[in-house]
């Protein structure tokens, strides 16, 4: 692994780490800079829409799109209402965070298991209790970023 600073002071700070395959010191390095850059927040509202909450990225279970809606679930299995889309979720959160169908996004950080059923369909089990569906697409995805660790 090679190792590059350049200090530019006329230039936008920017980090750029270019890897095979994610991994444990990556995510660690992309909390860091995130950390670092103040991204390690997210503003949501509660379900009435009553009070605005900041929660700390790691304390997000899943993020799902359901009406419409952006919902956010924490580790507590507490619901909430994001004004961010889907999309721009994923590209904000760290790589932690995996797509287990067209419109949920997961903290692998958060999966308890995975469960088949007799007809062959998956679903994640969260630590908090909440089940989501897994599309076979994305758990092939899934399966193979798991089995590189």
């Amino acid at each position: 692994m090679k190792f590059r600073l350049e200090i530019c002071p006329d230039r936008d700070e920017e980090v750029v780490a270019t890897v095979h395959e994610p991994n444990d010191l990556t995510e660690k390095i992309e909390r860091l800079v995130r950390e670092d850059a103040g991204e390690t927040k997210l503003t949501v509202y509660s379900e009435e829409r009553d009070m605005l909450c900041v929660l700390d990225e790691q304390d997000v279970e899943c993020v799902f799109v359901s009406g419409g809606k952006t919902f956010v679930t924490d580790r507590d299995g507490k619901s909430y209402v994001s004004r961010l889309r889907l999309y721009a979720l994923e590209e904000m959160l760290p790589a932690c965070f995996i797509r287990i169908h067209k419109s949920a996004l997961a903290n692998q950080n958060c999966i308890d298991r995975f469960e088949v059923s007799f007809s062959g369909a998956v679903s994640v089990r969260f630590r908090s209790g909440k089940k989501e569906f897994v599309s076979r697409r994305c758990f092939a995805q899934i399966r193979r970023r798991l089995e590189k660790k």
